[in-house]
């Protein structure tokens, strides 16, 4: 493998130049970078990475800390943030908190001990004093999906008020009129912002929202499962349950079918967060859709923009409602379609 001292013997220039062009100094000049560059090109010379980031003061390294990699939303949003880094020249290193403010706070803590050039969050919970200290220390970082009200980090999130309100009014339309809630963590601001689009979507509509019909999760499928449970043993059972997760509507599922009760005949269910296991479920879930590759590139090229010394900007996204057959839609034979659209009415 080639050294830095055969591509200066190669250039015909001191090893000085060549580090002065490999980190782009200005004072270099035009005929002597040329033939640097040639030489590197030549050689299939590789600077070491860990050297030059001590020179530079950079590791062309991002962290990323998720609040769940099991599920399948945090999953795609990684998978696009890696890409996206990738694309502009940076790796990504990956911590999951699995909902845990101190796991959470454990990665933030190693991934700045690593010297990363900047950090994605998902925040768990909205009080970190380790982040808070990040952030009055200068770290570049970028809030995803949630974020800490208050703190001056730019987020990258979708907005899912009017998918939500566009679920509750398919619901309504369907003659739903008992509407229940999974919620997700009331610490973390998607736990909130989702229980309050729903009640303002169902006031809308005249319907109430009582506390019995509220029931809080933890954005996993267990406390999904137990909170439906406790749905179907009220004395007035809701007809629909709107599980603020993915992971929840699957645990969801799992309680309704337990008791050898069938969706939607016995309890419509719908879900923030889709996923595509969600198309082959019996039946295909209702969900609203995040846009979860968009959202994880934007945060990318935000961040990015903080380091490179470029103003970053928040970016908010809106969610859809995708309609399926969880919550007594017509199946697609029964469905009519509008003959002037070739649309189907439901």
């Amino acid at each position: 493998m080639a050294s830095i001292k055969d591509v200066a013997a190669e250039a015909g220039v001191s090893v000085a130049t060549v580090s002065r062009v490999l980190n782009d100094h200005p004072s270099v000049s035009a005929d002597a970078r040329t033939r640097v560059l040639a030489a590197v090109q030549t050689l299939g010379y590789r600077p070491n990475a860990v050297a030059r980031s001590l020179r530079t003061d950079q590791t062309h390294t991002l962290g990323l800390v998720i609040s769940d990699v099991m599920n399948p939303y945090f999953t795609e949003l990684a998978r696009s943030v890696e890409e996206e880094a990738r694309a502009l020249g940076y790796s990504v290193i990956i911590g999951n908190a699995d909902e845990r403010p101190d796991l959470q706070d454990h990665h933030v803590r190693n991934l700045l001990d690593r010297r990363i050039d900047g950090l994605l969050v998902s925040p768990t919970d909205g009080g970190s004093p380790l982040m808070l200290d990040a952030v009055r220390a200068g770290t570049p970082m970028v809030f995803v999906d949630r974020w800490m009200p208050g703190v001056a980090v730019p987020v990258v999130r979708s907005d899912g008020r009017a998918a939500v309100r566009d679920l509750v009014a398919h619901l309504h339309g369907l003659g739903h009129r008992r509407l229940a809630i999974i919620a997700g963590p009331a610490a973390t601001t998607t736990g909130q912002e989702r229980v309050a689009a729903f009640r303002e979507a169902l006031r809308e509509y005249g319907l109430d929202l009582p506390d019995a019909y509220i029931g809080q999760g933890d954005f996993q499928a267990e406390s999904g499962r137990r909170v439906t449970e406790g749905f179907l043993d009220l004395p007035e059972p809701p007809e629909v349950v709107f599980a603020a997760d993915n992971l929840m509507a699957l645990g969801a599922l799992d309680a309704v079918r337990a008791r050898g009760l069938r969706v939607p005949e016995d309890l419509a269910l719908a879900a923030f967060d889709d996923i595509p296991w969600f198309v082959h479920t019996d039946p295909p879930i209702t969900a609203i859709a995040q846009p979860t590759g968009e959202l994880g590139r934007a945060a990318v090229r935000a961040l990015v923009d903080r380091i490179e010394g470029r103003p970053p900007e928040s970016v908010t996204l809106p969610a859809r409602l995708v309609v399926r057959r969880s919550c007594g839609e017509p199946s697609p034979r029964n469905v009519a379609v509008d003959p002037v659209t070739n649309r189907s009415e439901s």
